[in-house]
C-alpha cells in the first residue's frame, strides 16, 4: 500500500508542475530561463508536425521596418538581433529559452526547420509568433509577434503553422 501512496503522489506533482518545469528550456539560451536569470522570453512550442530538425527563436526590434529582416543589415545597424537553435527533442514537451538584452518590447520569430537546411522551406517547415494569429499567406504583422519582457522571465505560447495549401497558406495543424 505504500508504494501505491508514493506513485500516486509522484504522479500528482507532476501533473501539477508546468510543462515547462518538468522538462526545463532547451536552445543555447536555456539556463537564462532554468535558472529564472531573466531578463529572458521562455516560448513552449505547441502543435509541431514531427520531431525532425531544429527549431529557431529569432528576437527583433519591436518595429515594422525591422522585423524579420536581414540579420546582418540589423547587426550592423546596432539595431537588436538574436538568435537562438536547439535540436527537437524526440519526445516531450518543448520549451526553449531566449534571452534579450535588457527589459522592453520586442517582436518574436519561431520557426521549425524541419531539413536543417538553414533555408526556410515553404512547404515543409513550420513558423509561429506569440498571438498565434494564423499566418496565412502574408508576413505576419509586428504587433502580433511582440512580447514585453521585464527584469526576469517571460513566458509565452507558440503554436507552430504550416503549409495548409496553396490558397489557405500557414496554419496551425488540426487536432
Amino acid at each position: 500500500m505504500g508504494k501505491i501512496a508514493l506513485i500516486a503522489a509522484a504522479g500528482s506533482a507532476l501533473l501539477a508542475a508546468p510543462a515547462a518545469a518538468q522538462a526545463g528550456a532547451i536552445g543555447t539560451d536555456a539556463a537564462a530561463c532554468n535558472s529564472d536569470n531573466g531578463p529572458a522570453i521562455r516560448v513552449n512550442v505547441e502543435g509541431l508536425k514531427d520531431r525532425t530538425g531544429r527549431l529557431k527563436l529569432e528576437l527583433y526590434p519591436a518595429d515594422a521596418d525591422d522585423f524579420l529582416k536581414d540579420d546582418h543589415d540589423l547587426e550592423r545597424e546596432g539595431k537588436v538581433f538574436r538568435r537562438v537553435w536547439a535540436k527537437t527533442p524526440q519526445s516531450g514537451p518543448v520549451t526553449m529559452c531566449i534571452k534579450v538584452p535588457h527589459p522592453g518590447t520586442y517582436a518574436l520569430f519561431f520557426t521549425h526547420d524541419r531539413d536543417g537546411r538553414n533555408k526556410f522551406n515553404i512547404w515543409k517547415d513550420g513558423a509561429g509568433i506569440p498571438s498565434n494569429e494564423k499566418l496565412g499567406r502574408s508576413k505576419p504583422k509586428v504587433g502580433e509577434a511582440e512580447v514585453t519582457v521585464g527584469d526576469g522571465v517571460v513566458t509565452k505560447d507558440i503554436r507552430a503553422q504550416y503549409m495548409r495549401g496553396i490558397f489557405s497558406g500557414f496554419g496551425p495543424l488540426k487536432n
